[in-house]
């Protein structure tokens, strides 16, 4: 379905995104431990305030990545020699534009397909990218990658970029299949560049997640203001206190949200009360960090060979550069 003003080819509907939301706030309350899907920080006031943290101190992996890409973009040009560029969660695609600048300057590039859940976002992204770039085919997918990739327009030769260390966001269980999925949409020889963040010194990688000036914590709790708005759920939002873990075995970082007190939450919308016990911590997010060696074979087993591996001068971060094999 396109959407009416724009080349928005709309596959999630709000009514889509409320359903998906609903289960997964059911399953996730009434698991032991409790958790949330990551997915629902991003309502207007989260994307804002993970812009905010991209700009923070601590919080290297967008500054690492666009060293990276600025290094490294010709290279990818020249090599993939992509007509169509698909990003995945695209967002605002502003490093992307280090992606089309190479590419249209290798002189390959002629379609840009941005796929996000945020048909706002998207709106606003191509509308600028129209303006910036007047000879490239914009068409935006409103979709989720998890649910969606089928939905891939195969315009041949292309580049699907998966940037920003959100591939940590799946566990390894969820890693597979959306990794297997996706080789199973490209044909041999069409190309995927995977932006990861690497293990390092738990001294680096806290503070990346719990800064000094509390704009991760905000950001946290942002979540629970979605399930009060979405969901006529009552958290009271400041009982509850930001926690980041570096689980060191499974070499991820886990963000929580502490109860400071007991207490009973309803949300009205699921006809759902949910307790919590003084301290019981609610999981919000996993953001796994990668080795080389293991991110490789990972790729392999999904059908990918990886032909480039580059990081950025301080070894913090990976953009991986590999073929459908």
């Amino acid at each position: 379905m396109t959407h009416p003003d724009t080349d928005l080819d709309v596959y999630l509907h709000d009514a889509d995104r409320i359903e998906a939301l609903r289960a997964d706030v059911r399953a996730g309350l009434s698991a032991s431990p409790k958790w949330l899907p990551p997915k629902y920080f991003y309502d207007a006031r989260g994307s804002e305030l993970f812009e905010e943290i991209t700009r923070l101190p601590e919080y290297y992996p967008t500054r690492a990545e666009r060293e990276i890409l600025t290094d490294h973009a010709a290279t990818v040009a020249r090599v993939t020699g992509a007509k169509t560029l698909v990003e995945l969660g695209s967002g605002s695609s502003e490093k992307t534009r280090l992606l089309l600048d190479a590419l249209r300057d290798h002189g390959t590039l002629g379609s840009f397909v941005p796929l996000d859940v945020s048909a706002a976002a998207l709106h606003d992204a191509v509308g600028a990218l129209r303006a910036d770039y007047p000879d490239l085919h914009v068409r935006g997918v409103v979709a989720d990658f998890v649910n969606h990739l089928e939905v891939l327009p195969d315009t041949g030769s292309r580049l699907v970029a998966f940037l920003g260390g959100t591939i940590g966001n799946f566990t390894p269980a969820e890693r597979s299949p959306f990794l297997t999925t996706l080789r199973a949409q490209l044909s041999v020889g069409e190309w995927f560049l995977l932006g990861a963040d690497l293990v390092k010194d738990p001294a680096v990688l806290v503070p990346a997640y719990d800064d000094a000036q509390g704009v991760t914590a905000e950001f946290n709790r942002n979540v629970l203001r979605v399930l009060n708005r979405e969901l006529d759920a009552d958290f009271d939002v400041d009982a509850f206190t930001h926690v980041a873990l570096w689980d060191a075995r499974r070499e991820w970082i886990e963000m929580r949200l502490r109860a400071e007190r007991s207490m009973t939450v309803h949300l009205r919308a699921l006809d759902l009360t949910v307790p919590f016990a003084e301290g019981e911590e609610l999981r919000t997010e996993v953001s796994a960090k990668f080795r080389r060696d293991g991110l490789t074979a990972e790729l392999a087993a999904a059908g990918f060979t990886v032909r480039h591996w580059w990081t950025d001068a301080g070894s913090r971060f990976a953009v991986a550069l590999a073929t459908a094999s």
